[in-house]
């Protein structure tokens, strides 16, 4: 989804500094990426996925034969710290967030705050989805989202979202599930003023609320629910489990440390008081 803007980015920047991108060396990506930190401000994991944009552009370029080389080649990637920045809502407040758009007179809130927290969808599928889009596959309501290149997965949709999608479908049978107040598919824009309004319904403190804080919310809450790395991983469909690690804000806890759960299994081996009854039954016995 990022990977048009995040290109079109890259070139109405050359345009501004009349550089013909087929014509670009090294210092003049160099150039680009400095301007991504200290002109645009933006956060080294999203002056990484642009990088990467533009690398994939000019390796695409190679390979079809229009450059001899890549002028991306060698550029240095920002670092990514090990945790997201975004911040999700804890608990109580993600409780909150839900029973405001449960009550709410919107029929679009609900369904809204569930695609993002409880599916775990990215905004752009969230507004993108399709009644046509919703159906049934081995006995589970399921909506069939399109994520990152094109993509198309079958998402369950646990009882509570598929009332939340039923009321602000209403009697409808085509058309986007997610609308606007004039009626027409909802955006991102809409979509970030009705979580900013529900936000503060709810009470919350929260600086600057944003769709992707109920995407980080999503992950982070079945981190805390002790759900596999690798089943959260799959649910929010990172490729990397790196990225999924990134948003677990607890995994320096001790109480989850794996070797309680080592010593837990093998408990009846290791306790000495057992240890010794058995040892007297067999000299007993």
């Amino acid at each position: 989804m990022h990977t048009d803007s995040d290109l079109k980015v890259f070139l109405r920047w050359s345009a501004t500094q009349t550089l013909n991108p087929l014509h670009a060396a090294r210092t003049d990506i160099e150039r680009y990426v400095r301007w991504l930190q200290d002109v645009r401000l933006y956060q080294p994991s999203t002056v990484s996925r642009r990088l990467s944009v533009v690398i994939g552009f000019y390796r695409v370029c190679v390979i079809d034969q229009i450059l001899p080389h890549s002028p991306a080649d060698y550029v240095r990637r920002p670092l990514v710290p090990p945790e997201s920045p975004t911040l999700g809502l804890s608990h109580l407040q993600f409780e909150a967030m839900i029973t405001a758009a449960r009550l709410s007179a919107n029929i679009n809130d609900f369904a809204l705050v569930a695609m993002l927290g409880l599916l775990g969808l990215r905004i752009f599928e969230a507004c993108g989805a399709n009644i046509a889009d919703l159906g049934e596959e081995h006995g589970h309501r399921v909506l069939k989202v399109r994520g990152k290149g094109g993509k198309v997965v079958l998402v369950p949709l646990p009882p509570a979202v598929a009332r939340a999608v039923d009321l602000a479908v209403d009697e409808r049978d085509d058309g986007p599930i997610l609308r606007n107040a004039r009626g027409a598919r909802m955006d991102r824009h809409a979509a970030t003023r009705w979580l900013k309004h529900l936000a503060e319904t709810a009470e919350l403190r929260i600086p600057k609320m944003h769709p992707h804080m109920l995407r980080h919310t999503f992950v982070t809450t079945m981190l805390d629910a002790v759900v596999s790395l690798r089943d959260v991983q799959i649910a929010a469909r990172h490729a990397d489990p790196r990225t999924t690690i990134r948003y677990d804000r607890a995994r320096k806890n001790l109480d989850r440390h794996p070797n309680y759960i080592l010593a837990a299994f093998m408990a009846s081996g290791t306790w000495p008081d057992q240890r010794r009854g058995r040892a007297d039954e067999r000299m007993n016995g």
